[in-house]
């Protein structure tokens, strides 16, 4: 799937354009869509920028090309409304500032295990860490560790107790240079430490869903991990993906 990220202006605005028709209903499933030569006209770009737009949009299944007829309204994909869902992809792009709680660890800390591996680092190495504990109507909900390489913390606002009015891929990526490309995601189920079950004000014998957002570069190196602690009593992940 192309990312709108990667294109010029002119088209991803163009795809962002047809995608509010098909939501708001002005081009409705089942109907054909203006042809490319009706776009151009309308909207006043070149050839080249309709046919990537609408190259777009087929690969996200916004709509269908059939042979011969010209292409068709699928309307907005299942898969749109889900995959916002998916945690780690969420506070990696989400402002600090928009979700309730508190900063409770930064700095440079040993990585553990899992993080190291996921980072291609030896055991035991330093990282730095920024980890925030999230509280939703009053209740601790889930800790969000951003785990990085120290040379990529260093020079930015990570350092501050303060929320960040910036996700963590934008303020990196003016900080630093860095292009995050995708994101590799492991689950899996452990026990709380003494640490959790205090933090998060829950149950001992309630285990944790661990999520763990391996970000890399488009050569696939790894620039930082995301982990996310949910109380499995509190918490259910979904997800969705197209059948072949």
């Amino acid at each position: 799937m192309m990312s709108l990220e990667s294109v010029p202006p002119k088209y991803a605005q163009l795809v962002q354009t047809l995608q509010r028709r098909i939501e708001a209903g002005d081009y409705p499933p089942g109907t054909l869509l203006p042809s490319e030569n009706q776009l151009i006209q309308e909207f006043g770009v070149s050839r080249p920028t309709v046919v990537a737009a609408l190259r777009v949009l087929r690969e996200q299944g916004w709509i269908e090309s059939q042979q011969g007829k010209g292409r068709f309204v699928r309307g907005r994909p299942a898969m749109a409304s889900i995959e916002q869902k998916r945690p780690g992809q969420a506070y990696l792009t989400n402002p600090e500032a928009g979700t309730s709680g508190e900063v409770v660890e930064v700095g440079s800390v040993t990585a553990p295990n899992r993080v190291a591996a996921l980072l291609d680092l030896q055991p035991k190495s330093k990282v730095f860490v920024r980890r925030r504990l999230i509280v939703r109507e009053g209740e601790s909900t889930e800790l969000v560790s951003l785990w990085l390489p120290l040379d990529l913390s260093s020079g930015t606002d990570l350092t501050s107790d303060e929320p960040l009015r910036q996700g963590f891929r934008e303020h990196l990526q003016a900080r630093k240079g860095v292009r995050f490309d995708h994101i590799v995601e492991q689950i899996t189920a452990r026990m709380p430490s003494a640490d959790e079950v205090k933090q998060l004000g829950m149950p001992k014998n309630i285990p944790l869903l661990a999520v763990f957002g391996a970000v890399r570069d488009a050569s696939g190196r790894p620039l930082g991990v995301i982990e996310v602690l949910l109380p499995a009593d509190r918490h259910e992940l979904e997800d969705a993906y197209p059948v072949a």
